[in-house]
């Protein structure tokens, strides 16, 4: 049985305080490959790790493959959403790791713990994923913010990063470690978070600030007017 790499018996979950999150490749032509789930979601997921990161105070490092060619720009939402995120450029290398100044930019984050979600999955996630745990690093990989071109390749390159030592997880769950609390001041931003992750929550917010407006406006109930 494959168990988690570098965590030397403590718990593999998320801490705020030594977390970095690296979101490589998504990139607008990258994306167009997509085939294990609408790329849409991947796009909405990826923008939600970035807010998260915001708000939890994360360094946050992207990078992209060749933007200039048919790999396409990164997407927008994830600076606009991190404004702090530090952009690497690469010079052609594909697996983010081998670049020198990316490992410096991860290095001089401080961080042990990498949060890792990238398109495609097998090759942008993966390749990273598996070269930053054998530097010693703690490695969670998003898999529903990183894409692949099948759920045949997704399913392969989970079962190869948890071999490796990598703790996969979804955005939901990210999330939740690194909120850890709804008693906090910006819980309303976090419940917007969720709302990219999956949209028909939205609809429970709504309902709840009815019924909370109902309650504080003494509002008459239709079903009780005259």
């Amino acid at each position: 049985m494959s168990l988690p790499a570098n965590f030397n018996g403590s718990k593999p979950i998320l801490d705020p305080a030594n977390a970095a999150m690296l979101l490589i490749d998504h990139q607008s032509g990258l994306f167009q490959t997509i085939g294990d789930m609408p790329f849409t979601r991947v796009r909405a997921h990826a923008t939600a790790l970035a807010k998260m990161a915001t708000l939890a105070g994360l360094p946050v490092i992207t990078t992209a493959s060749v933007p200039q060619g048919p790999n396409g720009p990164l997407i927008p939402e994830i600076h606009a959403a991190a404004p702090h995120a530090q952009y690497v450029a690469r010079r052609g290398e594909i697996n983010a790791w081998d670049n020198p100044d990316f490992v410096a930019a991860v290095k001089a984050t401080g961080r042990k713990q990498l949060i890792i979600a990238g398109t495609i999955t097998s090759v942008c996630m993966a390749f990273p994923s598996i070269a930053a745990v054998a530097d010693g690093y703690q490695v969670f990989a998003v898999i529903d913010a990183s894409g692949t071109y099948s759920k045949m390749a997704e399913e392969i390159t989970l079962a190869r990063v948890v071999q490796a030592g990598v703790v996969p997880m979804d955005t939901a769950a990210v999330a939740s470690e690194l909120q850890k609390t709804w008693h906090r001041d910006d819980a309303q931003q976090w419940a917007e978070i969720y709302t990219r992750i999956f949209p028909n929550y939205q609809l429970l917010i709504e309902s709840y600030t009815k019924a909370q407006d109902v309650q504080k406006n003494h509002e008459a109930l239709d079903s009780q007017r005259a």
